[in-house]
């Protein structure tokens, strides 16, 4: 039973390194699990969920704190800035993309540094992380 948690844990781990300035893998890990038939299909899926939707609020929490140390837009590199005038543009529901690769890290980074609401955001941000383990779980199982 231990190793259960260990192995949870560590999609844990995964998906929340994921979803923050590092790469990760955790879309591989998920589906090893999945494959595996050890675990219950929905139970990983909020697992994966809950810790890259973390990740991803840590990222728009460094946002929130590169704008106050550096408030002028032009200090950022171009990919962030790129990012910023999407999620300045489009507004907050870019956020739900946050689980695209690539971008999906200045989308959460902008939405910090634009200061949008914390509860609105986080729950975009989960609702498109959810639908991409959904979709790879019904894609390995």
């Amino acid at each position: 039973m231990q190793d259960v948690g260990f192995e949870v844990g560590g999609l844990f781990i995964s998906a929340f390194i994921s979803s923050t300035i590092a790469p990760g893998g955790s879309e591989a890990v998920l589906a090893y699990m999945l494959t595996s038939g050890h675990y219950q299909v929905e139970f990983l899926v909020i697992v994966a969920t809950i810790g890259n939707t973390l990740g991803a609020m840590t990222t728009w929490g460094l946002g929130v704190l590169a704008a106050k140390k550096f408030p002028v837009a032009a200090l950022l590199p171009e990919k962030k800035q790129k990012a910023l005038n999407v999620v300045r543009n489009q507004g907050i529901w870019t956020l739900f993309f946050t689980w695209l690769p690539v971008i999906g890290d200045a989308l959460c980074f902008a939405g910090g540094w634009l200061k949008l609401p914390f509860s609105q955001a986080c729950l975009i941000i989960m609702l498109g992380k959810l639908g991409r383990y959904a979709v790879i779980a019904w894609m390995f199982v």
